[in-house]
Order: C-alpha cells, then structure tokens, then sequence
C-alpha cells in the first residue's frame, strides 16, 4: 500500500514553525482530501492544516505540543483504496486563538482512535455531525462541543450577551446529555494533580502552550532585549467627556460605538508627527533606527484566549467615526478567534486600556519591535484646582512605557505632556486632525 508524508506546509507571513496544538483525527481514521487533520498555531494564530491526498491515517511522526518547522512531516496517509468520509470539506482557515480544549481537559489520540463510526448508505460517517449553530460562541467551544456531541444550541450560555463558554458545554455534558467523555477526560501524560509535600493543598500542572505560551515568549524576549522605563502623569478629561457623549450620540444614530479609544489614537498620532522617534522602531541586526511614515495603531484586546493586539492600519486616514467602527469590529473579531494574521501585524505602536477594567497605573510591556506603548487608566471625579477655586473634574491617567535604547526620559516627558495638552483640549485635536 502506498503511503503519503504530509508536511506543514508553507503558511506564508514569513513564519518558519509553529506549534502543533491538537490532532483532529486519530491513527487508523479515513480522511478525504483537503480535510484538516490538525491545529498549528503560528505567531498568535491558530490554522488548519489539511491533508493534500485521501487514505487512512497510518502514523504520528510529532506529538501535541511539538514545534514543528515548515516542511516537516507530521503525519503519514496510507493511500491505497481511496475511502470517503461523510464530512463536509473544509478549507484552511485561520483564526487568532488557540482552538485546542483547555490543557486541562485535552483530548488524547487513543480517544480519537475510539471514536464512534457507523455506516450510513455504504459510506464512513464520522460522529458527531456538524450541525448548525445560532448561538455565541468562540470556534474552537463550538469543536469542543462537537467532540463531546453536545448539541450547542440547546446550551443557556453563562458568558457575556449569552455567548457559551467551555465551561457551559462541559456542565452540560456531565448532565448526562450527550455523554463522550473519552473526547474531554484528562489524561496522567497531560496532567497532574497531586498534594502539596505539607499535605496542605493540591497542586494542578497544565502544559504551557498555545497563545499563553507564545505570550510568555514575546513577553520574555522583550524584556531581555529592550530597556524599558515609564513615565506617568494624569489629565483632566472634563472637556473631552464632554465632546466624547456627542460623539456617542452621534454614533448610536448610525449604529457605531465610540468610546475614549479613537480620541486617544488621534492625540498619540498627532503627537507623534511632533516626536517622530515614538512612530519608529530598531532594527538590531542592521543597527538602524526606522522612522514609519505611516500610523498603524495596535490596540490590545482581553480574550478568553490570552492578549491579542488588533492592529488598525492607516489610522491617520480615519475619522473619528470610522475608527470606532474598526475598534468594535477587531475587538469582536479577536475575542471570537477570527483575526487574521495580517490584522495582528505592522502596528508602529501600541495603545493598551487597562481603565476599562481598572486600575490606576502600570508599567506596560513594549510590542517589540516598537519603541514605546501607551496606557490609559480609570476615569475618576477629582477636584482640581483652578483660577483660584476648587473645581470638581474628570482626571485620567496615562503613561508612557518607552525603549531607552532610543528614547531618553526628558523626551518622553515631553511626549506625554504634548500628549496630554491635547487631550485636554479636543478643539485642538480637532484641529489638527488629517
């Protein structure tokens, strides 16, 4: 019988590896061309990879966990008789979070070895059917739910606007219906819980992979590389509240959020045209300072899956409006997993708003390559002192984490206060904005 290698193949992006996150077959399974038969997660995305050819799945040559480089082979198809599998084709698509089950609860390939088949009109169906669903829920809950055959539309979901969580569909599971708990029991080679030595506690070891693990990496590495310092300092917002709520009015009319986020994008931009090395960025092999010409903003974004940073190109180009419509549509987008890596690439610097879930400051971690990354903090009613008189205000902090490989603190100080003075004063935003 005649055996097929199926290689990672070339991704595109210039990525060079990836992460074998999760099988989606099991040795001895019939798959049909183009059907995808594991998750690679790449630089923050999670992809597909198919089968070029059909057959029997004949042997694992990388484990879960593995990083695996381009053009390696991780599988091998037997390709003898060709079989059919009643499963609908799909193509490779691509997603910004790890679609794989929790590290927790991950599914073996002995469990997918035993799953249920039976024969339907001559044909091999594979079980659970993919049905359809009407209700929230990220990509890879909806494949969980599909590995446990869990009907996911007949879950009440606990998450934000009733999106359905991991959580639910396990709940739901152990109810009793749609029992397969060999798709989602844990396994000794995946976990280990075990007591403390002083008998007080028990302890949970989790592989650290997927999103969380490549976090950690970029994390790790820019802090190696990059010295960084923060400067902090607070504005008082009150005029920008002000002209903010008739923005919103405004938006609501034509079905558009707005929030804080684009004015600030506007005064760091503008702000930048004035400091250009703050839009620049280092490039260490060639020893060579590289001063964009253009505005691309990331902007960070809290997921079930990890810290995504959403990217909106040529920010300077968008109106207030049009900036507001993009931050609502990324934002949805990365916590559902369906950025594309292009949409997570090129930003010339960072803006994260740790306000919107609290706090007062913090020391951000730069988005290296760039030189330097913005915070914005709570809103809180402070009396300022003006003219004389007390005066009650709407104050928000901000802060400036900048390289200082590049960046010296009196320019950084300089930044912020330019930044602020603009902030303050949305007129004069308004007025510079192209």
């Amino acid at each position: 019988m005649a055996t097929q290698e199926v290689n990672l193949p070339d991704i595109g992006e210039g990525v060079t590896e990836g992460e074998l996150i999760k099988w989606l077959v099991g040795v001895g399974d019939t798959v049909e061309e183009d059907q995808p038969v594991a998750e690679v997660m790449t630089d923050k995305a999670t992809v597909e990879v198919p089968t070029p050819v059909a057959g029997t799945v004949a042997e694992f040559k990388v484990s879960e966990g593995d990083i695996v480089p381009i053009d390696t082979c991780m599988l091998v198809v037997n390709v003898g008789e060709k079989t059919v599998v009643a499963k609908t084709k799909q193509p490779v698509k691509e997603s910004s979070e790890s679609q794989s089950a929790p590290a927790s609860t991950p599914v073996s390939s002995s469990a997918a070895e035993s799953t249920p088949q039976k024969s339907t009109n001559g044909a091999a169906a594979v079980e659970p059917p993919v049905a359809e669903s009407h209700v929230l829920a990220t990509p890879g809950t909806r494949r969980l739910a599909r590995e446990a055959n869990v009907d996911i539309n007949q879950i009440e979901g606990s998450g934000l606007a009733g999106r359905v969580t991991r959580e639910d569909v396990l709940a739901h599971q152990s109810e009793g219906e749609g029992q397969r708990a060999s798709a989602v029991a844990p396994t000794p080679s995946k976990i280990e819980v075990r007591p403390y030595v002083g008998g007080q506690g028990v302890e949970e070891r989790v592989p650290l992979r997927g999103i969380r693990r490549k976090i950690a990496e970029t994390m790790q590495y820019t802090k190696q590389v990059v010295p960084h310092f923060t400067i902090m300092d607070e504005a008082n917002v009150t005029e920008l509240v002000k002209v903010r709520n008739q923005a919103k009015d405004a938006g609501a009319a034509m079905g558009i959020k707005v929030t804080y986020l684009p004015f600030v994008m506007k005064a760091l931009i503008a702000t930048m045209r004035e400091f250009p090395k703050f839009n620049a960025s280092i490039d260490d092999a060639a020893e060579e300072i590289v001063y964009k010409k253009y505005f691309n903003i990331g902007f960070a974004a809290d997921t079930p899956s990890g810290l995504l940073v959403p990217v909106i190109k040529d920010a300077d180009q968008k109106s207030i409006l049009e900036l507001s419509q993009e931050i609502v549509d990324l934002s949805l987008r990365a916590r559902d997993g369906k950025l594309k890596l292009d949409e997570m690439k090129g930003a010339t610097i960072t803006i994260t708003n740790i306000g919107s879930v609290g706090g007062t400051y913090a020391t951000p971690i730069i988005n290296h390559p760039e030189v330097a990354i913005m915070g914005m903090y709570k809103m809180t009613d402070k009396p300022v002192f003006r003219d004389g008189k007390f005066r009650a205000a709407k104050v928000m902090n901000y802060t400036m984490t900048c390289d200082h490989r590049l960046i010296d603190g009196a320019e950084a100080a300089r930044f912020l206060a330019s930044f602020i003075q603009r902030i303050e004063n949305p007129s004069r935003l308004f007025l510079e904005m192209r």
